[in-house]
């Protein structure tokens, strides 16, 4: 699948290893990213993000959302796609499964002297590494 975002900027990579399954690691992901989210709904709309709120039942199919994300694609057990954008940035997280690992891959465009002191907040003070590497550790912890 082609998203429109293709030709963002590659950002980070992050991952936590894991022992359970990928089934129970993609079983993790779907249903508990959309209540980590939901703490974000608020910073979402703050910053004008698209979308701003989620879908009532996340399943993780294409068209979902959750604040901040929209599903764009999604291999069930293996890749799920989410991108978004606001005031400040456009940007893609990819989680992958595998047999050891869950990874989050970011990557993200910051146009204009606002996104630069927005990825200066964001990314250069080190919060994105920290929300992401936390989001990954509850995910394969519950899994």
């Amino acid at each position: 699948m082609v998203c429109v975002t293709d030709q963002l900027p590659y950002t980070d990579e992050l991952l936590v290893q894991t022992t359970a399954p990928p089934e129970r690691v993609w079983t993790s992901l779907i249903t508990d990213l959309p209540r980590m989210s939901a703490a974000g709904r608020t910073l979402a709309r703050a910053l004008g993000c698209e979308p701003a709120s989620g879908t009532p039942a996340f399943t993780g199919s294409p068209g979902d959302t959750i604040p901040g994300f929209r599903v764009v694609d999604a291999a069930a057990g293996e890749r799920l796609m989410l991108e978004g954008r606001h005031r400040f940035s456009r940007y893609r997280l990819e989680f992958l499964v595998d047999d050891r690992h869950l990874r989050a891959r970011t990557h993200a465009a910051f146009p204009g002297w606002h996104g630069r002191l927005y990825r200066t907040a964001v990314i250069g003070s080190g919060a994105h590494r920290l929300i992401t590497r936390s989001w990954l550790h509850r995910i394969a912890r519950a899994a």
